[in-house]
């Protein structure tokens, strides 16, 4: 009688387990707050500022003194693409936005993912408004050092925009972007985003090379650097200062514009990882991916993996 007992007991104890795991309800993928990630490399010689470009993106301050990066180094940042944000910044006219200081605005909440200018994804929108799309940069802030040239180049791959950085007060670092561009078309892959970027225009007030000018120390020109882009095919020359933020986010935010062009016109497998671009439903299941760094934006040295 006591076996009979204990036997009903587990019979009843299943069927509530059974009960409470029935009326559990599915737990849901939160939603997230971008519609594309997509991987951007910064490269050119060793001191033209391109760790400071990533932090002035990501944190919003300018580090005076940084470490040399050895390998690569981390960033993210959500930012708005497409309209109605491209059409407010004026992304699809370069000679007007690059040579006028940036006027994206941004907050610590738009670093976490949650965009000033195109608001929260999900949030609603007047009819005649489009829904604001958002994309996750990955940004992977390479070694300018030659000692590290042979690794830099394999963090080239599964690209899909880069920033080719010189400093614009010394002219050896412009004369080093053929060659940065060179290795960077062997290996990313053909339909890459490509501008050029001269950074520390805070040291340079005047546009022109003024010999013996203690206050401009521009060695480098715009008209140089544009006839540079003509020649390479390059698609804009944007001039930014680190230090004090001027067209820093107008640079990255230019590059994913293109990007998104280019998602729009159907260039990019989704499913490939070495188009360097993931969307909604890539590789099918959740959109979990590993960028080595918290969407806070917090750089992290590391050795180069997966694509973004």
């Amino acid at each position: 009688m006591k076996m009979l007992i204990e036997g009903e007991r587990d019979s009843n104890r299943q069927e509530d387990r059974h009960k409470v795991t029935q009326k559990l309800p599915a737990m849901a993928q939160p939603p997230q707050p971008w519609d594309y990630i997509a991987k951007i490399v910064s490269l050119g010689d060793s001191g033209s500022g391109k760790s400071s470009l990533t932090i002035r993106l990501c944190e919003g301050r300018f580090v005076s003194h940084h470490d040399v990066t050895i390998g690569v180094e981390f960033g993210s940042r959500i930012v708005p693409v497409g309209p109605p944000a491209s059409l407010e910044y004026n992304i699809n006219n370069p000679s007007s936005s690059s040579t006028t200081p940036s006027n994206i605005t941004s907050s610590p909440n738009d670093r976490r993912g949650n965009n000033a200018a195109g608001g929260k994804k999900g949030s609603s929108q007047t009819p005649s408004q489009p829904q604001q799309k958002h994309m996750k940069l990955s940004l992977w802030d390479t070694a300018g050092q030659e000692t590290y040239k042979s690794i830099t180049r394999s963090y080239f791959r599964g690209a899909s925009g880069a920033l080719l950085v010189f400093d614009i007060t010394r002219r050896n670092t412009f004369a080093s972007v053929t060659s940065w561009l060179n290795d960077l078309r062997q290996i990313a892959e053909d339909n890459i985003v490509i501008i050029l970027v001269g950074n520390k225009s805070d040291l340079a007030p005047s546009s022109t090379v003024t010999a013996g000018d203690a206050k401009n120390k521009r060695q480098v020109t715009r008209e140089e650097a544009e006839e540079w882009c003509r020649a390479n095919g390059v698609l804009e020359y944007v001039e930014t200062s680190a230090k004090s933020g001027d067209n820093v986010e107008r640079a990255f935010v230019g590059v994913a514009e293109r990007i998104h062009q280019n998602i729009e016109a159907g260039k990019y497998d989704l499913n490939d990882r070495r188009s360097g671009v993931k969307g909604p439903g890539a590789g099918g299941g959740a959109r979990t991916v590993n960028l080595g760094v918290s969407d806070g934006g917090t750089g992290k040295k590391a050795s180069g993996r997966g694509c973004c």
